[in-house]
């Protein structure tokens, strides 16, 4: 197909057409994932999330220049510069459906560089932080060459975790003065990080803010934690035994994203949990978990527009209507609908 060509040699029209067709969910846009996928599987996806007004637009902007400059400070286990595509998720309207895609006001200085691809999308009501298509976005730069992929979501609450089943490495922004001790060590959204990152740490009370992150990992995994969040798992060798993979204990850096101070420790950071994931094996799991979940949206997704088009309008709204009339009750309603046995 003449798409997919076309984003396999690098053309960035053919790149920016085909994700608008893999966003609007065009059947075009699934022939040309189909054609991609054996292309992908390379990219290092990183998630960054976090509360609004932690500064992520501005940090993901300074981690794309790092990865981009070859003869900077930092001196990665990959041979730099790296090529680096950006997916900034924003929040769509309840009301009107629209969205300001404002991430890109805060990455200006990446304009013109061939090196970055950014792009911006709106969750269109998803919840969980990201647009139910960023998944099918990824694997189009995947395969298009970029070897950094950097996610960023909407302003995440505490539940929003759903870019931990995306990543291999999920950075968690926080900020000094955005709550209290308390709120800061509830479970959650802090539990999904790899990495914790104190931004905008020339702020007042960054250090209360450190000492409740500390306290919060302590009391989640009082004893070093395994790989996957809980999740034990074994590494199989030659002669036939097995040891644990190695510990990784999620650190605490501090930043000023719009200084680019911490940056650089920062990606370095980062490039280590890199290594830790392939040489633990783990890489391979976290890809089989990101794939089984997309699969599972997927199938779902499918099973229920598939079963939709099976009942009528007018049954619908007699069974919606016998609830709304407190009639029946949801579960009733669910029952009527798949048994077909409509009152």
């Amino acid at each position: 197909m003449e798409l997919t060509e076309g984003v396999l040699e690098g053309n960035r029209l053919a790149l920016a057409r085909c994700l608008t067709q893999v966003e609007n969910d065009t059947q075009l846009g699934r022939a040309v994932l189909d054609e991609l996928y054996p292309h992908t599987g390379r990219a290092h996806l990183i998630g960054v999330t976090g509360a609004p007004g932690t500064g992520k637009s501005s940090l993901v902007n300074q981690v794309a220049r790092v990865y981009r400059q070859a003869d900077g400070e930092f001196h990665s286990s990959r041979q730099l510069p790296l090529r680096v595509a950006i997916v900034a998720v924003d929040p769509t309207s309840p009301f009107s459906g629209g969205a300001i895609l404002g991430d890109r006001v805060r990455m200006r200085d990446l304009a013109g560089d061939p090196g970055v691809f950014i792009r911006s999308m709106a969750t269109r009501g998803s919840l969980g932080g990201l647009a139910q298509m960023t998944a099918g976005l990824v694997q189009v730069l995947d395969a298009a060459g970029y070897e950094i992929i950097l996610i960023e979501t909407v302003g995440a609450g505490q539940a929003e975790v759903d870019i931990a089943r995306l990543a291999h490495t999920t950075l968690v922004i926080e900020a000094p003065g955005l709550g209290d001790d308390i709120q800061a060590i509830k479970a959650g959204i802090l539990e999904i990080a790899d990495i914790l990152v104190i931004n905008k740490a020339d702020r007042p009370g960054v250090e209360a803010t450190e000492r409740a992150l500390r306290s919060m990992l302590q009391l989640a995994h009082p004893i070093p934690r395994i790989y996957r969040h809980h999740h034990r798992i074994d590494i199989i060798e030659e002669n036939g035994g097995s040891h644990e993979p190695p510990v990784w204990e999620p650190p605490i850096l501090q930043t000023i994203a719009t200084e680019g101070i911490g940056i650089n420790d920062l990606v370095e950071m980062i490039d280590r949990h890199y290594q830790l994931l392939h040489d633990s094996g783990e890489w391979r799991q976290r890809e089989r978990t990101r794939l089984q979940s997309e699969l599972d949206l997927i199938l779902q997704s499918t099973l229920v527009a598939r079963w939709r088009s099976t009942i009528s309008e007018q049954d619908y709204a007699e069974v919606l209507q016998n609830l709304v009339s407190r009639e029946i009750s949801p579960w009733q309603a669910v029952n009527d609908l798949l048994k077909g046995g409509f009152k």
